[in-house]
């Protein structure tokens, strides 16, 4: 098997992060429900995990990180925890459903209006017209920082200064691009950065998180056990605690925290320069054969590692079938819950073959990729 669906979930990680979760499995228990052994060392790699995370993200103090099972679940709460009754909110047509569907629901159910700005059929997102969109008034702008779908990475940095002149809070959704494109959320002035920790983290599924800034108040999407204030009525209004209730997932945090520590010990920027090499290696050679169309390529920060592709008018869905029946190659076809970037690029009907890579794949298994695009496309 040739695994290129990195951009879904990364399917090897380093080995310590499989060691970790067996580990914690057998040691742990919950975190901060006792003051043994077990519920220490628990408490303990959530803290590690934390600190990771905070140092990764630029976030500054730990306890703005706050651990959740996903990136849409982070996206939901910041959403539902910031947005009030008739506010005014800004997405992009690279958003995810993980963002488009909680600010929907937003507009359908607490009467908010939204404002999607245009990307072109390349992929590049219109700055001008975003500049028009973050006017005063505005409460929520809500961005990709690269496309799921084509791998475009966008000017965060430029985005956060629109968004900090006009007074607009910024969510930044960092799914594709945390541990692969450096986040600096102190540099970049980011209010909110979420981030999932089964992709370029090389986590477990079901962790994820979102780091908050420094005076930004996130209401709680979820209230209950906490481990401390029992006897209040209320949640605790303290971070991380404040968006952490119920019992936290520490084997899978555990095994987060092996994930970033591999990281941590090869740099982000070098990992991001391999993996982007893979993607741009993959890239050249598929574009040379003919009948091969590669979406995107407008985005002004470059890629992460992402292809996408189509071959001439064959349904995406065909193509990935073949790829893994005839060739072992796993890709994601289809949609990519990306409906509004369709459009911009004109796939609705067809959808997208996407290739997306990690640090684990080789040279010669995105030769063997080139091989077998090449090979489909001969067949017509």
């Amino acid at each position: 098997m040739i695994y290129f669906d990195n951009a879904a979930t990364t399917a090897r990680k380093p080995p310590a992060v499989a060691e970790t979760v067996a580990r914690a499995l057998g040691e742990f228990g919950g975190v901060g429900r006792g003051v043994h052994e077990a519920s220490l060392d628990a408490g303990y790699a959530v803290f590690q995990a934390r600190q990771r995370l905070a140092r990764l993200l630029g976030a500054g103090d730990p306890s703005r990180v706050a651990f959740m099972s996903n990136a849409t679940e982070a996206l939901n709460t910041a959403v539902r925890g910031l947005v009030r009754p008739g506010d005014r909110l800004v997405t992009t047509a690279a958003s995810h459903n993980s963002v488009l569907r909680p600010l929907y629901r937003a507009v359908d159910e607490d009467g908010c209006t939204l404002e999607v700005v245009a990307h072109g059929a390349d992929g590049a997102l219109d700055y001008d017209a975003l500049d028009a969109a973050l006017r005063p008034g505005t409460r929520l702008a809500v961005v990709t920082h690269a496309s799921n779908l084509t791998g475009d990475v966008y000017d965060i940095g430029r985005i956060a200064r629109l968004a900090r002149e006009r007074g607009v809070l910024l969510l930044v959704d960092a799914a594709q691009t945390a541990g692969v494109v450096p986040i600096d959320m102190e540099a970049d002035g980011l209010d909110l950065v979420a981030f999932t920790g089964h992709k370029s983290l090389y986590g477990p599924q079901g962790t994820g998180g979102l780091a908050v800034a420094e005076g930004v108040d996130v209401e709680p999407l979820k209230v209950g056990g906490s481990g401390v204030h029992s006897y209040d009525r209320r949640h605790p209004a303290r971070m991380p605690e404040r968006l952490e209730a119920g019992t936290l997932n520490a084997h899978g945090i555990a095994g987060l925290g092996a994930g970033l520590a591999y990281l941590e010990e090869r740099g982000v920027e070098a990992i991001g320069d391999e993996v982007r090499g893979l993607a741009e290696r993959f890239e050249r050679g598929v574009r040379a054969i003919e009948g091969v169309r590669v979406l995107g390529g407008g985005g002004d920060a470059g890629r992460c590692g992402i292809v996408a592709l189509n071959l001439g008018d064959v349904d995406s869905a065909a193509v990935g079938d073949a790829l893994n029946a005839e060739f072992g190659i796993c890709t994601r076809a289809g949609a990519h819950c990306a409906p509004l970037m369709h459009e911009a690029l004109g796939t609705e009907q067809q959808g997208a073959v996407r290739f997306s890579f990690s640090s684990f794949n080789t040279l010669d298994e995105v030769d063997a990729g080139i091989a077998a695009v090449a090979a489909l496309a001969e067949e017509g």
